[in-house]
């Protein structure tokens, strides 16, 4: 363990999902910006971390991890099956732990509206997404001679501050002060680099399993894209500007993806 501490791919990595963490906290502070949040504005800030997500999983994840296990694979149907298995198993590994720990989906909103018992399983939920989020990070670092890291972590990071935001509004709306929410809010954020630890650890002692790895972690970011944040923002009425909000998110992240490499 001493020694991965001195391997500058493991302490990068670590360092960078802190710091990605951290921006949830800056999220949380955001409600000092503004007197009130409406439900439009978080669902907004919500699709466009969304589509920074699937923009950040894609690229950064799951194409780099498809091309290098069809490299590795004799025949394209074993490559299909193999890199197919890897993101159906990081799916069910977020769909298992969404089922056995207690959770709430429920949207925010300023005023007494909330019980703290409920405000608090609705942050479980949002911190569940850290560990997949971390994993990730870990992941990436562990295969930095096959992809850039950065553009993961800046997604990561961007899709923290909106969700800081929901957890403070959410606890606030439970009556407690804006202090305590957003440090609450900045305290979750530290779950994001155990999550990276996780990663970095099991990958560091599996180096073949990289790619494998990189996939899975595609599959758990998009299962907290689709089955978490999406199903809270998308209303009937106006999803026209959520998905304008999706699709501008995933533009901004693409960009950003292909000007650091």
């Amino acid at each position: 363990m001493l020694t991965l501490w001195h391997n500058s791919a493991f302490l990068e990595g670590f360092l960078a999902a802190l710091v990605a963490g951290l921006f949830t906290g800056l999220g949380g502070f955001a409600v000092y910006f503004k007197k009130h949040y409406s439900q439009k504005d978080i669902n907004m800030l919500l699709n466009i971390a969304a589509g920074v997500m699937l923009a950040a999983a894609f690229f950064a994840l799951l194409t780099p991890a498809m091309h290098e296990i069809i490299q590795a694979s004799p025949s394209l149907y074993l490559a299909a099956l193999k890199f197919c298995s890897a993101v159906t198993l990081g799916l069910a590994l977020v769909w298992f732990l969404n089922e056995v720990l207690p959770h709430e989906h429920h949207h925010a909103h300023h005023g007494p509206m909330l019980s703290l018992r409920k405000a608090w399983l609705f942050i479980i939920a949002i911190s569940l997404h850290k560990l997949p989020e971390g994993l990730a990070v870990g992941v990436a670092y562990s295969a930095h001679d096959l992809l850039n890291p950065a553009s993961l972590v800046i997604g990561i990071a961007l899709h923290n501050i909106p969700e800081g935001l929901i957890m403070a509004v959410s606890l606030i709306g439970a009556g407690q002060s804006k202090f305590k929410a957003a440090l609450t809010a900045f305290g979750i954020g530290f779950v994001q680099p155990l999550g990276a630890l996780l990663g970095l650890l099991l990958i560091g002692f599996s180096g073949f399993l990289i790619p494998f790895a990189m996939a899975l972690a595609g599959g758990t970011l998009l299962f907290v894209v689709i089955n978490e944040i999406l199903p809270e923002t998308y209303g009937i009425q106006k999803s026209e500007k959520s998905a304008f909000a999706v699709f501008a998110g995933f533009i901004l992240m693409t960009f950003l993806f292909i000007t650091l490499e």
